[in-house]
């Protein structure tokens, strides 16, 4: 079969400009030298981030650390589109300069799409898109999986994986022949034609309001995953806030709403009777019938050692099924996927048992929505919560309202530790350690204040509700510095 990409020339002659020479960046830019004749610009804050693309077809290439200046330097290239990077803000002064200039502002997702391979018959790769404030890299990865049982396709791609514009324009013989992708908000925000086969808002809670500037938009920027979606708009049944999305959104003609419960479903959903996941959604007979896909003991494997297995790996597990479907995967792949399936690190994972105490890095868990989902699964009075970092515009009381029974005690890592301080001032029974915000030795420190109070069968969990690069350079980096700091207390 031969794929070409018949979009790249719909690019020709036009200026672009790259702001922002991250991964994605990079990627946008390679591709565009590759595949079109557009005239390209790249630009970053960082004046040492140009050397990252030396050889690269550029006209022109600049830097400037001051977000204001920079946004003038590229407005005065006179680009028609700009692609920014996901960590340039909605409220910022590029976004602001190229609304007053009229330039179109584009993902390197919707590049991506604009760019993505065609077989000879006009037929495209199917996309099967996901977004939520919690569960994302967990539901693509096991759609991936089942798409990869099926032959279909491989890792998923967009806000994990390799960018999604590297992928979604390969012509080899073994480019994929569907995909998955998470998308976040900031990818999303300027994300104006992808049409998915299927598209899912997991769930939606506040988070990143400093980037988007209010609740609104960013509820604005998930409700974009529907738009345009051909076949299936998945939804978790109960969630009106997802269901107001779906109910507004401008999709193809024929496309469905497909609801996910852990109940026993109603036609049209997927759902769990007697511990078997089904679906009465995808098939003709769904009025009168279900088809079984795969059973609840076929994830247990995916609960942490000791504990039952949490609710919202179910959810995602019931979510990636109705993913699949859409795209024609059979409940036996499915099954086969999810049987053979691993979590990925940072997402509750048991590092060490210690005198009886597990400790259990859930670095992962950036916002107050992932981290309820994490502290609940456990038992009354028994973590010793390890939480702060950046907090990304938000507010902790409802949080800690929700789960000041499960807890032993609290550690509180972090630089701007206020937002805690207000929170935690409501549980004055539970005990609070404080780590130094000057420390250098933060996860060290926060690991010996939990010693301190942590019981036999308690459970010490890295779950911060926050973002990590206030002290360390990603989740991942926090996740290894809290497993290097619990292995090295052995001693």
């Amino acid at each position: 079969m031969t794929l070409t990409n018949t979009g790249a020339r719909e690019l020709d002659g036009k200026r672009i400009a790259i702001v922002g020479l991250g991964k994605s960046g990079r990627a946008s830019l390679k591709v565009l030298g590759e595949l079109t004749q557009a005239t390209l610009s790249a630009w970053d804050a960082d004046m040492t981030a140009l050397a990252r693309i030396a050889g690269s077809r550029v006209d022109t290439a600049g830097s400037d650390l001051d977000a204001a200046s920079l946004a003038r330097k590229v407005l005065a290239w006179h680009p028609d589109i700009i692609i920014p990077a996901p960590a340039i803000a909605e409220v910022g002064p590029l976004f602001e300069a190229a609304r007053e200039a009229d330039v179109e502002l584009w993902s390197e997702i919707e590049l991506a799409w604009r760019l993505r391979a065609m077989d000879e018959q006009g037929n495209y790769a199917p996309w099967l898109c996901v977004t939520g404030t919690n569960g994302k890299t967990t539901t693509v990865s096991m759609v991936g999986a089942m798409l990869k049982q099926a032959g279909l396709g491989g890792l998923p791609i967009g806000n994990v994986g390799n960018p999604a514009v590297l992928e979604t324009t390969r012509t080899d013989a073994a480019a994929p022949k569907a995909f998955v992708l998470e998308l976040s908000s900031f990818q999303l925000t300027t994300t104006h034609s992808v049409s998915p086969l299927a598209s899912v808002c997991l769930n939606f809670a506040d988070d990143h309001l400093e980037w988007h500037g209010s609740r609104q938009a960013y509820w604005a920027a998930k409700a974009r995953i529907y738009e345009r979606t051909q076949v299936a708009c998945v939804y978790p049944v109960g969630d009106s806030i997802v269901q107001r999305m779906v109910d507004e959104a401008d999709v193809v003609e024929g496309a469905r709403a497909i609801g996910v419960s852990a109940d026993v479903p109603s036609a049209g959903s997927i759902g769990i009777v007697e511990g078997v996941v089904v679906d009465r959604a995808y098939h003709a007979s769904r009025f009168n019938e279900a088809i079984e896909l795969f059973e609840i003991s076929d994830i247990a494997h995916l609960a942490p050692a000791g504990s039952p297995l949490p609710e919202h790996i179910v959810k995602d597990a019931l979510t990636a099924a109705a993913l699949a479907r859409a795209a024609g995967v059979s409940g036996s792949d499915i099954r086969a996927a999810l049987q053979s399936f691993e979590s990925g690190h940072h997402r509750i994972e048991l590092i060490a048992t210690l005198n009886g105490v597990r400790y259990v890095d859930d670095s992962k868990a950036t916002n107050a929505h992932a981290t309820l989902a994490s502290i609940a699964s456990q038992r009354d009075g028994s973590v010793v919560w390890i939480a702060g970092g950046v907090a990304k515009g938000a507010r902790f009381n409802e949080l800690v309202g929700a789960v000041k029974s499960k807890l032993r005690a609290v550690v509180v890592i972090g630089v701007d530790q206020e937002p805690w301080r207000d929170a935690l001032g409501q549980i004055p029974d539970v005990p609070i350690r404080w780590v130094d915000p000057s420390t250098t030795t933060p996860m060290e420190d926060a690991i010996a204040l939990s010693r301190d109070v942590a019981r036999p069968d308690d459970t010490v969990l890295l779950a911060p509700a926050s973002a990590s690069f206030d002290q360390f350079s990603s989740y991942a980096q926090r996740g290894d510095a809290f497993a290097a700091a619990v292995r090295a207390s052995r001693a």
